[in-house]
Protein backbone atom coordinates (compact mmCIF):
# COMPACT_ATOMS: atom_id res chain seq x y z
CA UNK A 1 0.00 0.00 0.00
CA UNK A 2 1.33 3.39 -0.97
CA UNK A 3 0.26 6.17 1.36
CA UNK A 4 -0.23 9.00 -1.15
CA UNK A 5 -1.05 12.22 0.66
CA UNK A 6 -2.11 14.03 -2.48
CA UNK A 7 -3.64 12.40 -5.54
CA UNK A 8 -4.69 15.53 -7.40
CA UNK A 9 -5.36 19.18 -6.69
CA UNK A 10 -9.11 18.57 -6.56
CA UNK A 11 -9.50 15.09 -5.08
CA UNK A 12 -8.85 15.02 -1.33
CA UNK A 13 -7.59 11.71 0.00
CA UNK A 14 -8.78 10.52 3.38
CA UNK A 15 -7.49 6.92 3.38
CA UNK A 16 -4.03 7.61 4.78
CA UNK A 17 -4.34 4.54 7.00
CA UNK A 18 -6.73 1.91 5.61
CA UNK A 19 -9.04 0.28 8.11
CA UNK A 20 -7.65 -3.09 9.16
CA UNK A 21 -7.71 -5.37 12.18
CA UNK A 22 -4.15 -6.46 11.42
CA UNK A 23 -1.71 -4.12 13.16
CA UNK A 24 1.36 -5.93 11.83
CA UNK A 25 0.07 -5.59 8.28
CA UNK A 26 -0.63 -1.89 8.78
CA UNK A 27 2.98 -1.40 9.87
CA UNK A 28 4.60 -3.52 7.17
CA UNK A 29 2.54 -2.08 4.29
CA UNK A 30 2.82 1.59 5.25
CA UNK A 31 4.89 3.92 3.06
CA UNK A 32 5.39 7.68 3.32
CA UNK A 33 4.84 9.42 0.01
CA UNK A 34 4.65 13.16 0.62
CA UNK A 35 4.49 15.37 -2.50
CA UNK A 36 7.35 17.74 -3.32
CA UNK A 37 4.84 20.61 -3.16
CA UNK A 38 3.09 20.57 0.17
CA UNK A 39 1.38 23.30 2.20
CA UNK A 40 -0.64 22.97 5.40
CA UNK A 41 -3.17 25.62 4.33
CA UNK A 42 -3.96 23.75 1.14
CA UNK A 43 -4.20 20.37 2.87
CA UNK A 44 -6.36 21.52 5.78
CA UNK A 45 -8.47 24.14 4.01
CA UNK A 46 -8.23 24.96 0.32
CA UNK A 47 -8.47 21.44 -1.10
CA UNK A 48 -11.87 20.98 0.55
CA UNK A 49 -12.98 24.50 -0.40
CA UNK A 50 -12.27 23.75 -4.06
CA UNK A 51 -14.18 20.47 -4.05
CA UNK A 52 -17.00 21.17 -1.57
CA UNK A 53 -17.18 24.93 -0.87
CA UNK A 54 -20.08 24.78 1.58
CA UNK A 55 -18.68 21.94 3.67
CA UNK A 56 -18.68 23.02 7.36
CA UNK A 57 -15.17 23.43 8.77
CA UNK A 58 -15.68 25.26 12.08
CA UNK A 59 -18.55 25.55 14.53
CA UNK A 60 -17.76 28.46 16.82
CA UNK A 61 -19.62 28.50 20.13
CA UNK A 62 -19.25 31.98 21.59
CA UNK A 63 -19.14 32.92 25.26
CA UNK A 64 -22.76 34.13 25.14
CA UNK A 65 -23.92 30.85 23.63
CA UNK A 66 -24.34 32.16 20.07
CA UNK A 67 -23.18 29.76 17.36
CA UNK A 68 -21.44 30.60 14.08
CA UNK A 69 -20.63 28.14 11.32
CA UNK A 70 -17.78 28.62 8.86
CA UNK A 71 -17.36 26.68 5.64
CA UNK A 72 -14.03 25.66 4.17
CA UNK A 73 -14.56 28.21 1.43
CA UNK A 74 -15.14 31.00 3.94
CA UNK A 75 -11.87 30.09 5.63
CA UNK A 76 -10.12 29.99 2.24
CA UNK A 77 -11.39 33.44 1.26
CA UNK A 78 -10.61 35.01 4.64
CA UNK A 79 -7.11 33.53 4.79
CA UNK A 80 -6.41 34.73 1.23
CA UNK A 81 -7.45 38.24 2.20
CA UNK A 82 -5.43 38.21 5.40
CA UNK A 83 -2.36 36.82 3.62
CA UNK A 84 -2.63 39.56 1.00
CA UNK A 85 -2.83 42.28 3.66
CA UNK A 86 0.07 40.86 5.66
CA UNK A 87 2.16 40.76 2.48
CA UNK A 88 1.34 44.45 1.98
CA UNK A 89 2.66 44.99 5.52
CA UNK A 90 5.94 43.46 4.33
CA UNK A 91 5.56 40.00 5.83
CA UNK A 92 7.79 37.75 3.73
CA UNK A 93 8.54 34.02 3.58
CA UNK A 94 10.41 32.98 6.69
CA UNK A 95 9.13 35.87 8.83
CA UNK A 96 7.63 34.86 12.16
CA UNK A 97 4.01 35.79 12.85
CA UNK A 98 2.71 35.16 16.35
CA UNK A 99 -0.86 34.18 17.18
CA UNK A 100 -2.09 34.97 20.70
CA UNK A 101 -5.73 33.93 20.45
CA UNK A 102 -8.13 31.47 22.07
CA UNK A 103 -9.97 28.87 20.02
CA UNK A 104 -11.66 30.99 17.37
CA UNK A 105 -12.20 31.41 13.62
CA UNK A 106 -9.59 34.19 13.63
CA UNK A 107 -6.99 31.75 14.99
CA UNK A 108 -7.66 29.24 12.21
CA UNK A 109 -7.70 31.94 9.51
CA UNK A 110 -4.45 33.34 10.92
CA UNK A 111 -2.72 29.98 10.66
CA UNK A 112 -3.80 29.43 7.07
CA UNK A 113 -2.81 32.94 6.01
CA UNK A 114 0.66 32.53 7.52
CA UNK A 115 1.19 29.20 5.77
CA UNK A 116 0.07 30.65 2.44
CA UNK A 117 2.64 33.42 2.86
CA UNK A 118 5.43 30.93 3.48
CA UNK A 119 5.91 32.61 6.86
CA UNK A 120 6.27 30.82 10.20
CA UNK A 121 3.38 30.67 12.66
CA UNK A 122 4.29 31.08 16.34
CA UNK A 123 1.22 30.11 18.39
CA UNK A 124 1.16 31.44 21.94
CA UNK A 125 -1.20 30.47 24.75
CA UNK A 126 -3.74 33.07 25.84
CA UNK A 127 -2.97 32.34 29.49
CA UNK A 128 0.67 33.40 29.14
CA UNK A 129 1.76 36.31 31.29
CA UNK A 130 3.97 39.14 30.09
CA UNK A 131 7.26 37.44 31.05
CA UNK A 132 6.42 34.29 29.09
CA UNK A 133 5.28 36.34 26.10
CA UNK A 134 8.33 38.60 26.19
CA UNK A 135 10.68 35.60 26.18
CA UNK A 136 9.00 33.85 23.25
CA UNK A 137 8.40 36.93 21.12
CA UNK A 138 11.97 38.13 21.62
CA UNK A 139 13.48 34.70 21.05
CA UNK A 140 11.49 34.12 17.85
CA UNK A 141 11.95 37.68 16.56
CA UNK A 142 8.25 37.80 15.67
CA UNK A 143 7.46 40.60 13.20
CA UNK A 144 3.68 40.57 13.67
CA UNK A 145 1.32 39.38 16.36
CA UNK A 146 -2.41 38.77 15.92
CA UNK A 147 -4.25 38.87 19.23
CA UNK A 148 -7.34 40.04 21.11
CA UNK A 149 -7.82 42.97 23.48
CA UNK A 150 -6.47 41.12 26.51
CA UNK A 151 -3.39 39.98 24.61
CA UNK A 152 -2.81 43.41 23.07
CA UNK A 153 -2.66 45.00 26.51
CA UNK A 154 -0.07 42.47 27.62
CA UNK A 155 2.00 43.11 24.50
CA UNK A 156 1.85 46.89 24.89
CA UNK A 157 3.38 46.50 28.35
CA UNK A 158 6.48 44.85 26.84
CA UNK A 159 6.52 46.48 23.40
CA UNK A 160 9.73 48.43 24.02
CA UNK A 161 11.62 45.18 24.65
CA UNK A 162 10.53 43.72 21.29
CA UNK A 163 12.38 45.66 18.58
CA UNK A 164 11.48 43.14 15.84
CA UNK A 165 7.73 43.51 16.43
CA UNK A 166 6.40 45.87 13.75
CA UNK A 167 2.67 45.24 13.89
CA UNK A 168 0.08 44.36 16.54
CA UNK A 169 -3.20 43.25 15.00
CA UNK A 170 -6.20 43.15 17.34
CA UNK A 171 -9.36 41.19 16.54
CA UNK A 172 -11.30 43.42 18.97
CA UNK A 173 -12.18 46.90 17.78
CA UNK A 174 -10.98 50.15 19.30
CA UNK A 175 -7.82 49.01 21.05
CA UNK A 176 -5.38 51.91 21.00
CA UNK A 177 -1.94 51.26 19.53
CA UNK A 178 -3.07 48.32 17.39
CA UNK A 179 -4.22 47.72 13.85
CA UNK A 180 -7.80 46.52 13.65
CA UNK A 181 -8.13 42.99 12.28
CA UNK A 182 -11.22 43.96 10.29
CA UNK A 183 -9.32 46.61 8.31
CA UNK A 184 -7.05 43.93 6.82
CA UNK A 185 -9.86 42.46 4.74
CA UNK A 186 -10.92 43.60 1.29
CA UNK A 187 -14.17 41.84 0.50
CA UNK A 188 -13.84 42.67 -3.19
CA UNK A 189 -10.49 40.98 -3.63
CA UNK A 190 -9.75 37.52 -2.29
CA UNK A 191 -7.19 36.63 -4.93
CA UNK A 192 -3.89 35.48 -3.48
CA UNK A 193 -1.37 33.10 -4.97
CA UNK A 194 0.14 31.10 -2.08
CA UNK A 195 3.91 30.81 -1.94
CA UNK A 196 5.09 27.44 -3.22
CA UNK A 197 6.30 25.43 -0.26
CA UNK A 198 7.75 21.95 0.19
CA UNK A 199 7.60 19.46 3.04
CA UNK A 200 10.74 20.91 4.68
CA UNK A 201 9.81 24.58 4.28
CA UNK A 202 9.54 26.04 7.82
CA UNK A 203 5.89 26.54 8.74
CA UNK A 204 5.35 26.39 12.46
CA UNK A 205 7.29 27.02 15.66
CA UNK A 206 5.90 25.72 18.92
CA UNK A 207 7.74 26.39 22.15
CA UNK A 208 8.41 23.50 24.47
CA UNK A 209 6.28 23.60 27.59
CA UNK A 210 9.04 24.46 30.03
CA UNK A 211 8.78 21.35 32.22
CA UNK A 212 12.57 20.85 32.06
CA UNK A 213 14.16 24.28 31.68
CA UNK A 214 13.78 27.36 29.47
CA UNK A 215 11.35 26.91 26.57
CA UNK A 216 12.90 26.28 23.16
CA UNK A 217 11.26 26.96 19.81
CA UNK A 218 10.72 23.64 18.02
CA UNK A 219 10.66 24.52 14.31
CA UNK A 220 8.56 22.30 12.04
CA UNK A 221 8.21 22.05 8.28
CA UNK A 222 4.89 21.79 6.47
CA UNK A 223 5.34 18.00 6.51
CA UNK A 224 4.52 17.99 10.23
CA UNK A 225 0.81 17.75 9.36
CA UNK A 226 1.38 14.75 7.11
CA UNK A 227 3.43 13.14 9.85
CA UNK A 228 0.54 13.34 12.31
CA UNK A 229 -2.08 11.71 10.10
CA UNK A 230 -1.51 7.95 10.61
CA UNK A 231 -1.31 8.36 14.38
CA UNK A 232 -4.41 10.55 14.40
CA UNK A 233 -6.33 7.94 12.42
CA UNK A 234 -5.14 5.12 14.67
CA UNK A 235 -5.99 6.88 17.93
CA UNK A 236 -9.43 7.82 16.58
CA UNK A 237 -10.08 4.36 15.19
CA UNK A 238 -9.75 4.93 11.46
CA UNK A 239 -11.02 8.47 11.40
CA UNK A 240 -13.03 9.78 9.66
CA UNK A 241 -16.29 7.89 9.82
CA UNK A 242 -19.73 9.16 8.92
CA UNK A 243 -21.00 11.68 11.46
CA UNK A 244 -17.63 12.39 13.06
CA UNK A 245 -17.20 15.81 14.64
CA UNK A 246 -14.17 16.91 16.64
CA UNK A 247 -13.49 18.95 19.78
CA UNK A 248 -10.67 19.47 22.23
CA UNK A 249 -10.48 21.67 25.33
CA UNK A 250 -6.77 22.14 24.65
CA UNK A 251 -5.55 25.54 23.54
CA UNK A 252 -4.77 25.55 19.82
CA UNK A 253 -1.49 27.23 20.74
CA UNK A 254 -0.25 23.89 22.05
CA UNK A 255 0.86 21.05 19.79
CA UNK A 256 -1.92 19.01 21.39
CA UNK A 257 -4.71 21.38 20.42
CA UNK A 258 -3.29 22.31 17.03
CA UNK A 259 -1.71 19.09 15.73
CA UNK A 260 -3.61 16.47 17.72
CA UNK A 261 -6.97 18.04 16.94
CA UNK A 262 -7.62 21.11 14.77
CA UNK A 263 -5.39 20.65 11.72
CA UNK A 264 -5.70 16.88 11.18
CA UNK A 265 -9.47 16.95 11.68
CA UNK A 266 -9.80 19.72 9.08
CA UNK A 267 -7.40 17.87 6.77
CA UNK A 268 -9.82 14.95 6.80
CA UNK A 269 -12.78 17.25 6.08
CA UNK A 270 -14.35 16.92 9.53
CA UNK A 271 -15.90 19.90 11.30
CA UNK A 272 -14.21 21.12 14.49
CA UNK A 273 -16.10 22.73 17.36
CA UNK A 274 -14.33 25.79 18.78
CA UNK A 275 -15.23 26.82 22.30
CA UNK A 276 -13.18 28.89 24.72
CA UNK A 277 -13.36 27.90 28.38
CA UNK A 278 -11.76 30.25 30.89
CA UNK A 279 -11.70 27.31 33.29
CA UNK A 280 -12.30 23.68 32.38
CA UNK A 281 -15.64 22.66 33.84
CA UNK A 282 -16.89 19.06 33.53
CA UNK A 283 -20.57 20.02 33.40
CA UNK A 284 -19.99 22.50 30.57
CA UNK A 285 -17.74 20.07 28.71
CA UNK A 286 -20.29 17.24 28.78
CA UNK A 287 -23.04 19.68 27.80
CA UNK A 288 -21.03 20.88 24.80
CA UNK A 289 -20.30 17.30 23.69
CA UNK A 290 -24.00 16.43 23.92
CA UNK A 291 -25.45 19.60 22.39
CA UNK A 292 -23.20 19.56 19.30
CA UNK A 293 -23.13 15.84 18.66
CA UNK A 294 -19.37 15.67 19.16
CA UNK A 295 -18.09 12.19 18.41
CA UNK A 296 -14.32 12.55 18.73
CA UNK A 297 -12.35 14.34 21.41
CA UNK A 298 -8.75 14.87 22.41
CA UNK A 299 -8.53 15.44 26.17
CA UNK A 300 -5.30 15.47 28.21
CA UNK A 301 -5.23 13.20 31.28
CA UNK A 302 -5.60 16.03 33.80
CA UNK A 303 -8.84 17.17 32.13
CA UNK A 304 -10.08 13.57 31.96
CA UNK A 305 -9.55 13.28 35.70
CA UNK A 306 -11.71 16.37 36.11
CA UNK A 307 -14.40 14.85 33.85
CA UNK A 308 -14.23 11.78 36.07
CA UNK A 309 -15.48 13.81 39.04
CA UNK A 310 -18.97 14.05 37.51
CA UNK A 311 -20.98 10.93 38.24
CA UNK A 312 -23.12 8.99 35.75
CA UNK A 313 -22.37 11.13 32.67
CA UNK A 314 -24.20 8.80 30.28
CA UNK A 315 -27.37 9.06 32.36
CA UNK A 316 -27.18 12.85 32.57
CA UNK A 317 -26.19 13.69 28.99
CA UNK A 318 -27.14 12.44 25.55
CA UNK A 319 -23.62 11.54 24.45
CA UNK A 320 -22.67 10.20 21.03
CA UNK A 321 -18.94 9.90 21.64
CA UNK A 322 -17.10 7.44 19.42
CA UNK A 323 -13.42 8.03 20.30
CA UNK A 324 -11.31 9.63 23.00
CA UNK A 325 -7.62 10.31 22.45
CA UNK A 326 -5.37 11.42 25.27
CA UNK A 327 -1.73 12.43 25.62
CA UNK A 328 0.56 14.88 27.39
CA UNK A 329 1.29 12.84 30.50
CA UNK A 330 0.66 9.30 31.70
CA UNK A 331 -3.06 8.46 31.67
CA UNK A 332 -3.00 5.82 34.37
CA UNK A 333 -5.00 2.64 34.88
CA UNK A 334 -7.69 4.27 37.04
CA UNK A 335 -8.78 6.80 34.39
CA UNK A 336 -8.53 4.17 31.64
CA UNK A 337 -10.85 1.83 33.52
CA UNK A 338 -13.23 4.66 34.47
CA UNK A 339 -13.82 5.53 30.80
CA UNK A 340 -14.56 1.93 29.92
CA UNK A 341 -16.95 1.62 32.83
CA UNK A 342 -18.70 4.99 32.77
CA UNK A 343 -18.49 6.02 29.09
CA UNK A 344 -18.27 2.65 27.36
CA UNK A 345 -15.17 3.88 25.50
CA UNK A 346 -11.56 2.76 25.53
CA UNK A 347 -9.35 5.83 25.80
CA UNK A 348 -6.65 5.57 23.17
CA UNK A 349 -3.56 6.98 24.81
CA UNK A 350 -0.82 8.17 22.51
CA UNK A 351 2.62 9.64 22.91
CA UNK A 352 4.91 12.23 21.44
CA UNK A 353 6.69 15.47 22.15
CA UNK A 354 6.57 18.97 20.74
CA UNK A 355 9.67 17.99 18.74
CA UNK A 356 8.24 14.71 17.39
CA UNK A 357 4.63 13.93 18.09
CA UNK A 358 2.10 11.10 17.72
CA UNK A 359 4.61 8.26 17.31
CA UNK A 360 3.01 5.78 19.73
CA UNK A 361 -0.69 5.06 20.01
CA UNK A 362 -3.29 2.65 21.23
CA UNK A 363 -6.28 1.66 19.10
CA UNK A 364 -9.00 -0.15 20.99
CA UNK A 365 -10.87 -0.98 17.77
CA UNK A 366 -8.16 -3.44 16.71
CA UNK A 367 -7.22 -4.66 20.18
CA UNK A 368 -4.09 -2.51 20.53
CA UNK A 369 -4.86 -1.38 24.05
CA UNK A 370 -3.43 -2.18 27.43
CA UNK A 371 -4.06 -0.34 30.70
CA UNK A 372 -0.93 1.48 31.83
CA UNK A 373 0.57 1.48 28.33
CA UNK A 374 0.76 4.28 25.79
CA UNK A 375 0.33 1.85 22.91
CA UNK A 376 2.59 0.63 20.12
CA UNK A 377 4.59 2.42 17.40
CA UNK A 378 2.33 4.11 14.86
CA UNK A 379 2.80 2.89 11.27
CA UNK A 380 5.52 4.97 9.65
CA UNK A 381 7.46 5.57 12.88
CA UNK A 382 10.29 3.55 14.42
CA UNK A 383 10.33 3.86 18.21
CA UNK A 384 12.64 1.99 20.57
CA UNK A 385 13.95 1.94 24.13
CA UNK A 386 17.67 2.72 24.16
CA UNK A 387 20.52 2.95 26.63
CA UNK A 388 22.93 5.85 27.07
CA UNK A 389 25.01 4.70 24.08
CA UNK A 390 22.04 4.63 21.72
CA UNK A 391 21.75 0.83 21.72
CA UNK A 392 18.34 -0.80 21.89
CA UNK A 393 17.72 -2.61 25.17
CA UNK A 394 15.97 -5.97 25.59
CA UNK A 395 12.21 -6.16 26.12
CA UNK A 396 11.27 -5.47 29.72
CA UNK A 397 14.34 -3.31 30.34
CA UNK A 398 13.95 0.33 31.32
CA UNK A 399 15.66 2.90 29.13
CA UNK A 400 14.99 6.08 27.21
CA UNK A 401 12.22 6.31 24.63
CA UNK A 402 13.75 7.28 21.28
CA UNK A 403 12.50 7.89 17.74
CA UNK A 404 14.45 7.16 14.58
CA UNK A 405 15.12 9.75 11.88
CA UNK A 406 14.34 10.66 9.16
CA UNK A 407 10.72 11.13 10.13
CA UNK A 408 8.18 13.60 8.67
CA UNK A 409 6.71 14.45 12.06
CA UNK A 410 10.13 15.31 13.53
CA UNK A 411 11.16 18.93 14.04
CA UNK A 412 13.66 20.67 11.78
CA UNK A 413 15.57 21.83 14.85
CA UNK A 414 15.41 24.25 17.74
CA UNK A 415 15.18 27.88 16.68
CA UNK A 416 18.68 29.40 16.54
CA UNK A 417 19.98 26.76 18.93
CA UNK A 418 22.11 24.24 17.05
CA UNK A 419 23.73 23.07 20.25
CA UNK A 420 20.42 22.06 21.80
CA UNK A 421 19.36 20.43 18.54
CA UNK A 422 22.51 18.30 18.36
CA UNK A 423 22.21 17.28 21.99
CA UNK A 424 18.74 15.93 21.25
CA UNK A 425 20.21 13.10 19.16
CA UNK A 426 22.36 10.03 19.67
CA UNK A 427 23.20 9.00 16.12
CA UNK A 428 19.90 8.75 14.28
CA UNK A 429 17.89 8.40 17.48
CA UNK A 430 16.03 11.48 18.68
CA UNK A 431 16.08 11.18 22.44
CA UNK A 432 13.01 12.18 24.40
CA UNK A 433 14.30 12.43 27.95
CA UNK A 434 11.47 10.07 28.87
CA UNK A 435 12.05 6.75 30.58
CA UNK A 436 10.02 3.79 29.39
CA UNK A 437 9.85 0.03 28.99
CA UNK A 438 8.78 -1.94 25.93
CA UNK A 439 7.22 -5.25 26.84
CA UNK A 440 7.53 -8.47 24.83
CA UNK A 441 4.33 -7.65 22.93
CA UNK A 442 5.69 -4.30 21.73
CA UNK A 443 3.67 -2.07 24.09
CA UNK A 444 5.55 0.91 25.49
CA UNK A 445 5.00 1.76 29.13
CA UNK A 446 5.88 5.31 30.14
CA UNK A 447 7.85 5.54 33.41
CA UNK A 448 8.60 9.25 33.66
CA UNK A 449 10.95 12.01 32.63
CA UNK A 450 14.64 11.31 33.17
CA UNK A 451 14.65 14.04 35.79
CA UNK A 452 11.24 12.99 37.19
CA UNK A 453 12.38 9.47 38.06
CA UNK A 454 12.77 9.13 41.82
CA UNK A 455 15.72 7.11 43.15
CA UNK A 456 14.95 5.83 46.64
CA UNK A 457 16.87 3.16 48.55
CA UNK A 458 18.18 1.74 45.28
CA UNK A 459 14.77 1.72 43.60
CA UNK A 460 14.00 3.82 40.54
CA UNK A 461 10.42 5.00 40.88
CA UNK A 462 8.30 6.68 38.21
CA UNK A 463 5.93 9.34 39.58
CA UNK A 464 3.06 8.42 37.27
CA UNK A 465 2.10 5.23 39.06
CA UNK A 466 2.14 6.97 42.45
CA UNK A 467 0.03 9.85 41.16
CA UNK A 468 -2.42 7.44 39.58
CA UNK A 469 -2.81 5.69 42.93
CA UNK A 470 -3.14 8.95 44.84
CA UNK A 471 -6.08 10.18 42.77
CA UNK A 472 -7.94 6.96 43.53
CA UNK A 473 -8.16 8.13 47.11
CA UNK A 474 -11.68 9.50 47.66
CA UNK A 475 -10.40 12.78 49.14
CA UNK A 476 -7.94 13.71 46.39
CA UNK A 477 -8.64 15.72 43.24
CA UNK A 478 -5.12 16.20 41.81
CA UNK A 479 -1.69 15.00 42.86
CA UNK A 480 1.97 15.18 41.97
CA UNK A 481 4.88 13.09 43.25
CA UNK A 482 8.54 14.14 43.26
CA UNK A 483 11.78 13.01 44.80
CA UNK A 484 13.03 14.94 47.83
CA UNK A 485 16.73 14.56 48.70
CA UNK A 486 17.34 12.34 51.73
CA UNK A 487 20.64 11.40 53.40
CA UNK A 488 19.62 7.79 54.03
CA UNK A 489 17.55 6.86 50.97
CA UNK A 490 19.03 9.28 48.38
CA UNK A 491 15.47 10.51 47.83
CA UNK A 492 12.11 10.01 49.46
CA UNK A 493 8.78 10.32 47.71
CA UNK A 494 6.98 13.56 48.50
CA UNK A 495 3.39 14.07 47.36
CA UNK A 496 1.66 17.38 46.73
CA UNK A 497 -2.11 16.91 46.73
CA UNK A 498 -5.18 19.02 46.04
CA UNK A 499 -8.22 17.87 47.98
CA UNK A 500 -11.76 17.73 46.69
CA UNK A 501 -14.18 20.50 47.61
CA UNK A 502 -15.43 20.29 51.17
CA UNK A 503 -12.55 18.18 52.51
CA UNK A 504 -10.13 19.72 54.99
CA UNK A 505 -6.47 18.72 55.36
CA UNK A 506 -5.36 17.01 58.56
CA UNK A 507 -2.60 14.81 59.93
CA UNK A 508 -5.03 11.90 60.11
CA UNK A 509 -5.91 12.33 56.44
CA UNK A 510 -2.20 12.44 55.51
CA UNK A 511 -1.64 9.17 57.39
CA UNK A 512 -4.62 7.63 55.63
CA UNK A 513 -3.27 8.66 52.22
CA UNK A 514 0.16 7.20 53.02
CA UNK A 515 -1.36 3.87 54.00
CA UNK A 516 -3.67 3.98 50.98
CA UNK A 517 -0.68 4.18 48.62
CA UNK A 518 1.50 1.79 50.63
CA UNK A 519 -1.12 -0.91 50.52
CA UNK A 520 -1.89 -0.42 46.84
CA UNK A 521 1.62 -0.03 45.43
CA UNK A 522 4.52 -1.05 47.67
CA UNK A 523 6.36 -0.06 50.79
CA UNK A 524 9.10 1.74 48.87
CA UNK A 525 6.72 3.84 46.73
CA UNK A 526 4.39 5.42 49.25
CA UNK A 527 4.86 9.16 49.93
CA UNK A 528 6.71 9.66 53.20
CA UNK A 529 5.81 13.34 53.05
CA UNK A 530 2.50 14.83 52.00
CA UNK A 531 1.79 18.52 51.49
CA UNK A 532 -1.71 19.80 50.92
CA UNK A 533 -2.09 22.53 48.29
CA UNK A 534 -4.94 24.62 46.91
CA UNK A 535 -3.51 24.13 43.40
CA UNK A 536 -0.50 22.71 41.58
CA UNK A 537 1.78 24.55 39.13
CA UNK A 538 0.78 23.67 35.58
CA UNK A 539 1.76 24.59 32.08
CA UNK A 540 -0.93 26.12 29.87
CA UNK A 541 -1.27 22.68 28.29
CA UNK A 542 -2.41 21.12 31.55
CA UNK A 543 0.82 19.37 32.52
CA UNK A 544 1.95 19.50 36.12
CA UNK A 545 5.34 21.22 36.28
CA UNK A 546 7.12 18.79 38.58
CA UNK A 547 10.36 20.73 38.07
CA UNK A 548 9.04 23.54 40.30
CA UNK A 549 7.86 21.11 42.96
CA UNK A 550 11.21 19.28 42.90
CA UNK A 551 12.96 22.60 43.33
CA UNK A 552 10.84 23.38 46.39
CA UNK A 553 11.54 19.95 47.84
CA UNK A 554 15.27 20.39 47.30
CA UNK A 555 15.23 23.78 49.00
CA UNK A 556 13.40 22.28 51.96
CA UNK A 557 16.02 19.57 52.36
CA UNK A 558 18.83 22.11 52.18
CA UNK A 559 17.19 24.27 54.81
Amino acid sequence: MSCDLLESRHAPRVDILPESKDYERLVSDFRWNIPDTYNIAYEACDKWALQDPDRVALIHVQDNGAVEQFSYNQLRIASNQLAKSLAEHHVSPGDRVALLLPQSPQAAVGHFAIYKLGAIAVPLASLFGVDALQYRLADSGAKVIITDRLGARKIKAIRTSLPALDLIVCVDEGEEGTTSYSTLFNELDDRFEPVSTGPDTPALMIYTSGTTGPPKGALHGHRVLAGHLPGFQLAHEFFPKSGDRFWTPSDWAWAGGLLNALLPALQFGVAVVARRFDKFDPEQAYRLIADFGIRNIFVPPTALKILKTLENPRNRFDLSLRTIGSAGEALGRETYEWARRELGITINEFYGQTECNFVLSACGAIGISRAGSTGKPVPGHRVAIIDGDGEEVPAGTQGQIAISRPNPVMFLGFWENDRATKSKFIGDWMTTGDQGVMDRDGYVHFVGRNDDVITSAGYRIGPGEIEDCLIKHPAISLAAAVGKPDLVRTEIVKAYVVLKDGIDPSDDLADDIRMFVRTRLSAHEYPREIEFRDSLPMTTTGKIIRRLLRQEACEESEG
